[in-house]
């Protein structure tokens, strides 16, 4: 008796998700003309942090960085023109792929994270080479660190696919504070 109490419960269980039709809304993957303009947007304004931060980093790469005590780890100077244009490249992808979910909670709260973070990365070259203040630069890596973390729970949260593309981002930031810390100890 109490087998088909069950089994009746689920039947109409199943029924009723299918009159309320409770599936997860289809995202439009299909490409379009916004989409894509929306996507050069988010790469045009990553890269615009990024010049920001190459115009404040560009002498002082040649003359005081050079000069400075470095840990053996330090990365060769070659390495970090690539990194960072994957990194501001697949960062405007995850940014795009929230983009697109903007009907979901919290999206548009992390779309402004993602401007806000884009203002701290820029900010930390200025400050690192432009200013030349290593232990100024270490307060504010640690600020963009958190953002960054908390971006990436959101960009989870919001799209897998954009939280994984976020992930090789908050890692070298994370291997950049600590190489900014480095620094700022062998110099101090």
């Amino acid at each position: 008796m109490g087998l088909v109490k069950v089994r009746r419960a689920a039947e109409k269980q199943t029924s009723l998700i299918r009159t309320a039709n409770l599936r997860p809304p289809a995202i439009n993957m299909k490409p379009n003309k916004q989409s894509a303009f929306v996507l050069g947007g988010f790469l045009i304004a990553s890269f615009s942090a990024a010049a920001i931060g190459g115009y404040a980093t560009a002498e002082s790469v040649r003359t005081w960085y050079p000069l400075l005590n470095k840990p053996a780890w330090n990365p060769p100077a070659w390495v970090f023109g690539p990194a960072w244009t994957l990194l501001y490249t697949l960062m405007s992808i995850a940014a795009w792929r929230v983009w697109r979910q903007q009907d979901q909670h919290g999206a548009n709260k992390a779309l402004g994270l993602f401007f806000a973070q884009l203002g701290l990365n820029a900010l930390w070259s200025v400050l690192f080479f432009g200013l030349q203040q290593p232990g100024l630069a270490l307060v504010e890596i640690v600020l963009l660190w958190s953002a960054l973390a908390i971006i990436q729970r959101d960009f989870w949260r919001l799209d897998h696919i954009a939280g994984i593309l976020w992930i090789p981002y908050l890692a070298w930031v994370s291997f950049a504070t600590t190489l900014n810390t480095a620094i700022w100890w062998l110099n101090r």
